[in-house]
């Protein structure tokens, strides 16, 4: 099983100033909500197919999770990437981990293995 393990600054050789109050709102987002998704659009309408995939394996599981809409949200949409070292959307956290984007969570849930990480969120 593949996690993406966010973390570390910037990475690579990009050198981004990260605004530090954009930081704090990321960091208390994650902190503060045990399932939490970064995405296009909002639960009940996304924007991205993408987005929509991950909203739609979130329902099958009835769980309850918090979405940030990053178009409404371009401070954060620029800023998360380099604090989690991943540089696209969607991404989903679970008790402050970083799981992944669409691709990593669709194969967990194809390979019965999403079920075990969202139930940690509840722990």
């Amino acid at each position: 099983m593949q996690h993406a393990h966010g973390g570390g600054c910037c990475g690579g050789s990009s050198m981004k100033v990260i605004d530090p109050n954009v930081r704090a709102l990321i960091e208390s987002q994650i902190r503060e909500n045990p399932i939490l998704l970064y995405m296009k659009g909002t639960q009940q309408f996304p924007v991205c197919g993408f987005s929509a995939r991950v909203v739609q394996v979130l329902k099958h599981y009835g769980v309850e999770y918090a979405s940030v809409n990053i178009l409404e949200n371009p401070e954060i949409r620029a800023t998360l990437p380099l604090i989690a070292n991943w540089p696209t959307f969607p991404q989903l956290y679970v008790k402050g981990e970083l799981i992944g984007g669409c691709d990593i969570v669709m194969e967990m849930h194809e390979a019965g293995e999403l079920q075990e990480v969202l139930d940690r969120a509840s722990k």
